[in-house]
């Protein structure tokens, strides 16, 4: 579903030039288009891929630029991607328990193979007390290099050291990394915005929502349909339900409203008829009001021309706490000023609601930890932060004496949420969690969500104050945010590494500018290594 055309390209670096900040000076106005371009590139692009590839986006765009600019050598970043070459024998690594066989052995191929790192394999013995330093670290990407390779090193090749020792923080290193390059914004996705999309569309360009588990973007639509104020006709397509959806897009034309087909991928067979009126129809001196909006799961059917020249959101949860704190406060309804000051007991409301959204995001990245986390996935969604989000103001409206902690507990603990959950000890642990946050002690000045009370509660503020509060909020919490211990981390980092450098692999092209060597050239001297230690 990753598919972009020149012309959507081109169309984006034209709006660039006109958006950019003006200059007299020739370098400063090439350079101000750069940056805008880059980063109205990012936001674009991100808005259509899944989580897992955003990271994957930001550090592939950082390692190309710095490539072109010769600052990153291709042999280097190959290397981080897949590794040394095994020949020839390795000297015997040192005796301390905590150096692995494949540890010692990726040290000496880094330290032999790569000229940046000449030396290193002695410096790790020589040293190995401060290297353990590293190694045992809750954050090695954050530590500095001992001895001379603390200045020798620049961020990116730090990363092929955590390959090394800790290949579980490479990708928190990826982030430092594009961070240095960059900045901030690079790491920071924006949350799906319905307005944004639907001005840079056309009568002509179709939207398309990509699906994963768990998503239904229908209500946020819907809103936004209600907002605008077209009229809006769906149409859920399958078995007899094309010449439907053909005939509702023809009348749409007409009078410039809107047409939702939901579940293109369940329409293989029409597929071909709609990429055909997309081709034919929607063509310059239509209505422009009328907007055609698409929803699939990824699917090799979907028309690919469709994919290039339509604008592509998908709507997953986002990865992170404070991320996905914001996208809570940025949902309806919480963003609309009136229900978000609807009602009298503002301070019990408002701090209430933070710790729904709190216990909303727990639940969603406790996912990330595999059977530690669920022991069964549960597909937690908005619709479930909607109805417990609605409800809750409800009970504080209606029970001016006293919140009714029980019923709250139960509506949104055993029917909202609980009524995905289908373990016992799940269901456990999501009442227990719950039953910490709907409870007279989140109305305390200074309440803490966690155990080391790195997140406190904030004070009573306005929709502002609270969405700043949330911005200043880490990028990364600690296990223990989500009742786990420090070595929790340890799988689920590495799995995201292995994902991250296996997906970056898949997407280098065959041919490496910068005089670096190509992927047949770095194959090549292999074969010929190889075959020069056969025996005869």
């Amino acid at each position: 579903m990753y598919q972009y055309s020149l012309g959507w390209f081109v169309d984006l670096f034209v709006r660039s030039i006109d958006a950019s900040d003006p200059s007299s000076e020739l370098e400063v106005r090439i350079n101000n288009l750069n940056q805008h371009f880059a980063y109205s590139l990012y936001c674009n692009v991100c808005r259509s891929l899944f989580e897992k590839d955003k990271l994957l986006y930001s550090f592939h765009t950082c390692a190309t630029l710095q490539q072109k600019e010769g600052i990153v050598d291709y042999t280097e970043f190959r290397y981080l991607l897949a590794g040394g070459v095994g020949l020839g024998e390795t000297p015997e690594k040192p005796h301390d328990a905590w150096v692995s066989d494949k540890m010692w052995i990726e040290v000496y191929q880094l330290s032999t193979q790569i000229p940046a790192f000449e030396g290193l394999h002695t410096s790790f013995v020589d040293n190995i007390d401060e290297w353990k330093k590293l190694y045992d670290s809750v954050g090695p990407h954050n530590m500095p290099l001992p001895g001379e390779w603390k200045d020798k090193i620049n961020t990116f090749r730090k990363l092929l050291i955590l390959r090394c020792l800790r290949p579980g923080k490479v990708t928190a290193g990826v982030t430092n990394y594009v961070i240095e390059y960059l900045g901030q914004k690079f790491v920071e996705p924006p949350t799906l915005n319905l307005e944004a999309c639907y001005n840079d569309s056309s009568a002509i360009m179709p939207l398309v929502f990509v699906l994963s588990p768990g998503s239904d973007p229908m209500s946020s639509l819907l809103k936004f349909a209600e907002d605008k104020k077209p009229s809006c006709v769906t149409v859920s397509l399958g078995q007899g339900q094309g010449p439907i959806a053909l005939k509702a897009m023809e009348e749409a034309l007409k009078d410039g409203s809107w047409v939702v087909l939901q579940n293109c991928h369940l329409a293989v067979s029409w597929m071909p008829a709609l990429e055909r009126f997309v081709e034919q129809e929607l063509r310059s001196g239509i209505n422009k009001k009328f907007r055609l909006w698409l929803t699939s799961y990824p699917s090799e059917h979907f028309p690919v021309t469709i994919l290039q020249n339509g604008v592509k959101m998908t709507n997953e949860p986002p990865k992170g706490l404070r991320t996905n704190l914001l996208r809570s406060y940025l949902s309806d309804p919480i963003n609309d000023p009136t229900f978000f000051n609807n009602s009298p007991k503002a301070k019990q409301w408002h701090t209430m609601l933070f710790g729904l959204c709190f216990f909303h995001a727990f639940l969603q990245e406790r996912r990330n930890y595999g059977p530690l986390g669920w022991n069964i996935p549960y597909e937690f969604n908005e619709s479930d932060l909607r109805i417990s989000v609605r409800q809750l103001q409800m009970f504080i409206n209606e029970y001016p004496e006293e919140i009714p902690w029980k019923a709250l507990n139960y509506l949104t603990g055993e029917c909202n949420y609980g009524g995905r959950v289908t373990d016992d000890h799940d269901r456990r642990t999501l009442n227990t969690e719950l039953g910490q946050i709907f409870c007279p002690d989140i109305l305390t000045e200074g309440h803490a969500f966690n155990e080391s009370k790195s997140l406190i509660a904030p004070k009573h503020t306005n929709y502002q104050g609270y969405l700043k509060f949330i911005k200043s909020m880490p990028l990364e919490v600690a296990p223990e945010m989500y009742g786990f211990h420090d070595n929790a981390n340890i799988t689920k980092e590495v799995k995201e590494t292995t994902m991250l450098l296996d997906s970056l692999l898949q997407t280098q092209s065959q041919a490496q500018g910068g005089g670096s060597q190509t992927r047949e050239e770095v194959i090549e001297s292999v074969r010929k290594e190889v075959l020069a230690r056969m025996p005869l």
